[in-house]
Order: structure tokens, then sequence, then C-alpha cells
């Protein structure tokens, strides 16, 4: 794979502005090499009928949809954050309520599959959110303090049964095997 094909990747699955310096750790290339990279994909899709763009600031750069589709996307997530939540984003919202912080391969881990957009709906409706960790090579997601208003307590200790869901020795059993493996 090229580096601009793995760049290409992790802006899509990251969803957020990148740094520089977590992309080049991450992609084990120098800061010419990534600029490089990063110059590619600006050609690529910087183009007015490409629905999606580009951004670089601040020595970060991200996936963005294009700013002549502004009125569509905002239909859209306006659909997306007024409506009920579903059951896997109910699922979802649950995990992370019982477990946090917790990251996004715990999550699939639990779930069994890729949780990204239930992750990133949940974000703009205000009830979760992240937190970097390890220099920024880890996310962890947390329920919001809008979450908690929301269902009237006070701390996530106050949700039914937590201290037995949040301690469940059998799940972290099964995520620290997963860990293990992944080294």
């Amino acid at each position: 794979m090229s580096l601009t094909s793995k760049l290409e990747s992790l802006l899509l699955v990251a969803g957020k502005p990148m740094p520089y310096v977590t992309l080049t750790k991450l992609l084990s290339c120098s800061g010419d090499e990534l600029k490089n990279a990063v110059a590619e994909l600006e050609k690529q899709y910087n183009r007015k009928e490409s629905g999606i763009h580009v951004l670089v600031n601040d020595q970060k750069v991200q996936f963005s949809t294009n700013p002549d589709n502004k009125a569509l996307i905002a239909d859209f997530i306006k659909d997306e954050t007024t409506g009920e939540l579903t059951k896997p984003s109910l699922e979802t919202l649950t995990i992370i309520a019982y477990r946090q912080p917790v990251t996004k391969e715990e999550l699939e881990q639990i779930r069994g599959v890729n949780c990204s957009l239930i992750l990133r709906n949940l974000m703009i409706r205000g009830l979760v959110e992240t937190k970097e960790e390890r220099g920024g090579l880890a996310t962890t997601y947390s329920v919001t303090m809008d979450f908690l208003r929301f269902l009237g307590i006070n701390k996530v200790e106050e949700l039914p049964e937590f201290r037995r869901l949040h301690d469940h020795e059998s799940l972290q059993q099964a995520l620290e095997r997963v860990a293990e493996m992944q080294q």
C-alpha cells in the first residue's frame, strides 16, 4: 500500500483533525513524506466536483465535505440527530456509560461490529465525548454531562447496577485477552 493510500484510510476512519506528528508515527514516515502525501490527497480531492475535501491547518489534516454541499449535509445531520436512537446506538451508549472510558476497539470487540458511524452520531447528539490518551495514539469515549442531565442523574455510578456491570470480571478478562493478542 502506498503512503497516500494509508493516509487516506486513516483520515477517513479518524473523522477528526489528525496532527502531523501523530500521523508520522502511525505511518512510520518523515514529515516531508507526509506533506507530499497530503499534497497528493489535496490534488485528488480539493476539486469543485468532489464531495470530499482535505482541510489542512496548524499542522493538522482532516477530511471534510465540500462546502457547496453545506445545505444537504445540514439537513442530513438534522434528521440524524432529531430522531430516536436506534437499538445499536442505545447498545453502544450503554456500553460507554457502564465501561467508560472505553476505546473504539473495545466497543467493537464487545458489540462485534464497526461502531464508527454510531459513535459519530452519539457525538453529534452531544451524548458522548472523546479524550486522547497516550500522546494522541489512543482515543477513549465517555458520556457527557448532557447525557447525565438527560437521564436526571448526577454521575454514572447512579445508573442501575453500575458497579456490577462496570467491574464485570468475565468481560474484563475477555478484553484483556484481546489486548494481549493485539500486542
